[in-house]
């Protein structure tokens, strides 16, 4: 099976070793910076069973994952329309048995994006907390992986496992580390040489800081209002942080064929 693409698309999985450190609302903003910045973005709820994407927006979709797993829906379908433009694939909230994904499932969820590669630069996927295989799949399979991370025991030391997974089960070599909810950039660098010095010691996998988002209290009150705080607080100093980062993103090198990483993905993840 081949994805046909007019362009590279950039294929970015966000991740967190653990829930609650910001990942989905980090995903959704990305996605946003991205958009303003002219980039077609396309944000997939990979968190299968407790996907989060639209409660965050307040977005009702019709359909979800489920339907396209059930034959019953194609990813056009699915994808709802989100701020600035951004695609959103919900996944299906609160279903148990998507959590347990055969392999022709999986496969059948990633090559459905071939029908939609044309209309993408960017495709952004959030996934679960942990590592379980669905994590662990998504994350092989990206072209990029960013690891978010806070500066509390438990984060850090689930973002260390998650790292050592992937390095040692599955010999991944590069992880991107965004620190969040911290103080300074000085915080978040201390909070990602934290993580460095543990994994250049056991394990064989660099680790790249992309940058920090500051605890702010505007992303408490944009997620209250079910907005991103991108869109509600552009001035805010997470909104400016965020923007920084979707910067450097852009910045990162694309593949070079004009099939782009999502062909490679695709592959990959039939393959994982």
């Amino acid at each position: 099976m081949a994805v046909q693409s007019l362009n590279p698309v950039r294929v970015l999985a966000v991740t967190g070793g653990k829930g609650g450190v910001g990942k989905t609302n980090i995903s959704v903003n990305i996605g946003i910076a991205l958009a303003k910045m002219g980039r077609k973005v396309t944000l997939l709820d990979a968190d299968l069973g407790l996907g989060n994407v639209d409660v965050l927006l307040g977005i009702k979709p019709r359909k979800t994952l489920q339907d396209v797993f059930n034959g019953d829906a194609t990813l056009n379908d699915v994808s709802v329309p989100g701020p600035q433009g951004i695609r959103i694939v919900p996944a299906a909230s609160g279903t148990q048995d998507i959590t347990r994904l055969s392999p022709k499932e999986h496969a059948g969820l990633i090559s459905a994006f071939s029908e939609i590669s044309h209309q993408m630069d960017v495709l952004i996927i959030d996934t679960a907390a942990g590592i379980s295989d669905v994590v662990t799949n998504f994350l092989r399979a990206a072209q990029e992986v960013m690891l978010v991370v806070c500066n509390e025991p438990t984060s850090i030391t689930d973002a260390y496992a998650l790292i050592k997974v992937l390095g040692q089960d599955f010999h991944m070599d590069h992880v991107r580390v965004l620190a969040n909810m911290v103080r300074s950039d000085e915080e978040g660098r201390k909070l990602y040489e934290k993580l460095v010095r543990v994994a250049e010691r056991f394990l064989d996998i660099r680790l790249d800081y992309v940058g920090y988002v500051p605890f702010d209290e505007h992303i408490r009150r944009a997620v209250q209002k079910q907005k991103a705080v991108i869109d509600l607080y552009p001035q805010a100093a997470a909104s400016k942080a965020i923007t920084k980062v979707a910067e450097s993103v852009d910045g990162w090198p694309l593949p070079a064929k004009p099939s782009g990483h999502l062909q490679f993905f695709v592959e990959q993840l039939l393959t994982a």
